[in-house]
């Protein structure tokens, strides 16, 4: 089984640019990544890993996407205790408040929570694309 998982939603490519450079800084640091958008994966599958990143952009009034990566995150976010887990997503206006009610969400979960969440503002640049790669790196150490 690989170390650490990496499962996202996007819509229109820009979280999924994001969670390839978090797998990327995650395999440089020697971990093995399971690599799945949200419609690729099973709960159960998702909960046998100890180490998580999600990725999900904000939708709508700055809420998580509502078809498909709302409902498997509502229904494993019980059983996330213990776990180290990280965040990341793009956003188009507001000014990301989706990320710390994620955030939240995930610390009263009982899980412990890498830094805060990676949120990028539409396209990633070059340079945040850089930084995606960083934090993967430096989860892959927590």
């Amino acid at each position: 089984m690989a170390d650490v998982l990496v499962v996202y939603w996007s819509g229109t490519g820009n979280t999924e640019i994001m969670a390839e450079k978090v797998k990327e800084g995650l395999e440089a640091e020697g971990l093995s990544v399971d690599y799945r958008s949200v419609d690729a994966i099973e709960v159960d599958e998702a909960l046998a890993f100890d180490k998580i990143a999600f990725g999900c952009p904000s939708m709508g009034v700055e809420t998580l996407e509502e078809d498909e990566f709302e409902p498997f995150f509502e229904e494993l976010e019980g059983s996330l205790s213990g776990k180290k887990v990280a965040l990341f997503g793009s956003y188009g206006w507001g000014e990301g408040e989706w990320m710390e009610a994620w955030e939240d969400r995930v610390k009263d979960s009982g899980a412990e929570l890498f830094e805060g969440g990676l949120k990028i503002n539409s396209t990633p640049s070059s340079e945040e694309e850089e930084e995606c790669v960083e934090f993967g790196k430096s989860f892959a150490k927590f």
